[in-house]
């Protein structure tokens, strides 16, 4: 796959703490104001624009993109984010619960992305994908990069190693505890060969942002009669990391009511599908198998292997398993993409945030789930096939505003 150096806007390696947000997508507009509270510097400026407008403007409204226009502006006329000044690529490593990942951090081609080169797992909305491609445009850049992953190659690996014994352009610990560290990398030749060698990469995060990156692209061509196909607009921001590095956590499920089943009725349909035992431990400890949170209890449930096809890369997904033998049967829920009575919680809330929405009356049960592997992930992808709906979470989460990719 092909591999770019870039230009980069990055902030003052002092203001990097107080630039570097959390992802435009990970946080609804309060949230985005608690965190940016106080913080003039916050990317969320940028990625978050709606933050410095009337809560009643529309999230669609031409203002919002201005804003954010006017608010990237403003960081590079005050010096908080500087050009770079030559082509580079960058390192980033993550450190959280002791466990690191470092990527590589460089721009990839759209028409990799096109191509399938770089391959896909999940369904993009279209008003999510207009939103971000407008956003793009109105910004001329690329300000937050896509998580990519591929399977790791030795010496991608030891060119890491020689950059992270080097002193960094950036080193700090955010507020939840997630260390963040970058290394430019100067000479990037090496790494564009290495990366020659890489038949795909793979979104592991970010379809969004991707297919508005390659839209923004495509109507930059179009709109260039001197197009050459070497301008910027071609290329977008990713950080690519090896996937032996990554963990992918659960994405758990929530039920509103039972489908006019009582507790007992429900765990009944589920011992028809497998084996049920009252359990104090609500993480289920391996494929085939969940718990699950109701009449204040939790149970665990170790589905029939005979009713498992390992072979089908979508339905011996945990959370197709999930669907197809309990929430459609048993409790009734419909499409999982529009169903109004499912609601999806990320594994980083925990299990007590399960426990939480039950015991309040919002929701009526909770499915506690074995997380999606990377493997899992890059088969479906390779099979050029779609994951179900909130099927992975990626923690740590990239840091916005370490790098600007502008065209």
């Amino acid at each position: 796959m092909r591999l770019h150096p870039f230009d980069a806007v990055c902030p003052k390696s002092e203001l990097a703490p107080q630039v570097a947000s959390v992802p435009y997508d990970v946080v609804n507009r309060d949230e985005a104001c608690e965190l940016a509270r106080g913080n003039p510097h916050s990317f969320l400026h940028v990625g978050r624009s709606d933050i410095d407008l009337p809560p009643d403007v529309d999230p669609h409204d031409p203002r919002i993109y201005r804003t954010a226009r006017e608010a990237l502006d403003r960081f590079v006329a005050q010096g908080v984010l500087v050009r770079e000044g030559a082509r580079a690529l960058f390192l980033y490593r993550q450190i959280m619960g002791g466990r690191a990942q470092t990527g590589v951090v460089g721009c990839v081609h759209i028409d990799d992305y096109e191509q399938d080169v770089i391959r896909k797992h999940e369904k993009t909305r279209q008003d999510k994908e207009d939103d971000r491609t407008t956003h793009v445009l109105t910004l001329e850049a690329h300000a937050e990069p896509v998580f990519l992953t591929y399977r790791g190659r030795p010496r991608i690996e030891a060119l890491s190693q020689a950059v992270v014994a080097t002193e960094p352009e950036h080193d700090f610990t955010a507020l939840d505890g997630v260390r963040h560290t970058v290394w430019r990398i100067s000479d990037p030749e090496p790494w564009l060969e290495a990366f020659r060698d890489v038949p795909h990469a793979y979104v592991a995060d970010g379809h969004h942002r991707s297919a508005s990156a390659w839209r923004a692209g495509k109507e930059r061509r179009a709109a260039n009669p001197r197009h050459k196909g070497d301008e910027e607009y071609n290329w977008f921001l990713a950080v690519l990391f090896p996937a032996d590095q990554l963990t992918i956590m659960p994405y758990n499920r929530l039920v509103r009511d039972l489908g006019g089943k009582t507790p007992a009725e429900v765990l009944q349909a589920l011992r028809q599908r497998g084996r049920v035992t009252a359990t104090e431990d609500p993480r289920p400890p391996r494929p085939g198998s969940f718990c699950v949170y109701v009449a204040d209890a939790w149970y665990q449930v170790e589905l029939h292997e005979k009713n498992i096809d390992r072979t089908d890369p979508i339905g011996s997904l945990d959370v197709s398993l999930l669907q197809d033998q309990v929430l459609g049967p048993i409790l009734g829920v419909g499409d999982p993409r529009t169903d109004k009575r499912l609601d999806f919680v990320g594994g980083i809330r925990g299990t007590a945030e399960l426990e939480r929405r039950v015991n309040s009356g919002e929701m009526a049960i909770a499915f506690s789930l074995y997380p999606t592997t990377v493997d899992q992930l890059m088969a479906v992808s390779d099979a050029g096939a779609i994951m179900p709906p909130k099927s992975t979470w990626f923690e740590p989460k990239l840091r916005s505003g370490l790098f600007v990719h502008t065209f």
